[in-house]
């Protein structure tokens, strides 16, 4: 029985020793990066995850073809179309899904200079927090970054591309009387801002993913510093 106890408590102490150890190993690798090197990779990480996301995005399907950034109907107009189909408006509602989901494409390539320009504002201190700062934090730097110059540089090319629809004006007109009943939101009530809301809010989306590639496997990112930087926090 004491044989037992002592065994258990050997193991125990065993787990908690490779615990510290790993733990250790993990501080002193990040410490042991420089602030140089921190910059570095968190900036080539930020590029190619942006230029990554414009890729995907900005041709013909990027938006329409990827259901986790589609663009759709916002709320009770999508519950409309339906009714709409019924009365033979079918093909203009596919029209302006199709249309509002084209300017999105058209418009994700003019963000790039900004989504890059972004990354040389970065301090060393940003660069190592936002190493730290979980999953989502270059994403989120990027939002608090580009989201207001992107989304005045997106506006007018959605415009020019819904108002070729001619139910897009339809869907201004009904969606601002909506708007005063409650019933949509402020920034869903003009379809060209709503267009451009969601363009940003993909666009976001799929640099995430690109960040999370990166942070799990910066091995195939191919790139030294990446491999060395976010190995380092693995």
């Amino acid at each position: 029985m004491q044989r037992r106890q002592f065994n258990q408590s050997l193991s125990a102490s065993i787990a908690l020793l490779v615990l510290a150890t790993q733990q250790q190993a993990w501080a002193l690798s990040l410490s042991d990066l420089t602030d140089k090197d921190a910059s570095a990779g968190l900036k080539a990480a930020l590029e190619k995850g942006a230029l990554a996301a414009v890729g995907l995005l900005g041709k013909t399907d990027g938006f329409l073809g990827n259901p986790a950034v589609r663009i759709p109907l916002p709320g009770y107009l999508e519950d409309a179309a339906s009714l709409l189909r019924k009365f033979g408006q079918g093909k203009r509602v596919d029209e302006l899904v199709t249309s509002m989901n084209r300017a999105a494409e058209a418009a994700v390539p003019m963000g790039k200079d900004l989504l890059v320009g972004a990354v040389k504002s970065m301090s060393v201190t940003d660069a190592k927090k936002i190493l730290t700062g979980g999953d989502n934090s270059v994403t989120q730097f990027f939002a608090e970054k580009t989201r207001t110059p992107l989304g005045e540089k997106f506006l007018p090319v959605v415009t020019q591309a819904t108002e070729k629809v001619g139910l897009a004006a339809k869907y201004n007109q009904v969606a601002g009387k909506a708007a005063g009943l409650g019933l949509v939101k402020k920034e869903d009530a003009n379809i060209q801002q709503y267009v451009t809301g969601k363009s940003l809010d993909g666009l976001y989306t799929i640099i995430g993913q690109e960040e999370r590639k990166i942070r799990q496997d910066p091995v195939s990112a191919g790139s030294d510093i990446l491999k060395k930087v976010f190995g380092a926090l693995k």
